[in-house]
């Protein structure tokens, strides 16, 4: 279809086609593919989960990771609560010193 208006159009039509795909290369740039990127990075970081690592959720709520269930790809977490189970996929990232200000005395 696009060929096909490109053919009847003559030269005129690819100029006229320039902004629209400008467009497409910049939402692909600037909105698709950070995103993916960031997908996979954490993905990576959920593979490899350790116990005894700290991590916020995608809720929110801060904990250390005590158990890893690989049989239903779950994980416990100990908050101040208490012990939460949790899907592995909700594990947004890990809190460390690298998210964390530092606390001046």
């Amino acid at each position: 279809m696009i060929l096909n208006i490109v053919l009847q159009s003559g030269s005129g039509g690819l100029a006229s086609m320039l902004p629209f795909i400008a467009m497409i290369a910049v939402l692909y740039f600037f909105m698709l593919r950070p995103q993916m990127k960031k997908q996979k990075k954490e993905k990576a970081f959920q593979a490899q989960l350790k116990k005894g690592t700290k991590v916020i959720t995608t809720s929110g709520i801060h904990g250390k990771v005590i158990d890893i269930h690989t049989n239903d790809n779950t994980v416990t977490i100990e908050t101040g609560a208490g012990k939460i189970k949790f899907e592995r996929s909700a594990i947004s990232m890990e809190l460390s010193k690298k998210y964390m200000p530092e606390v001046k005395k």
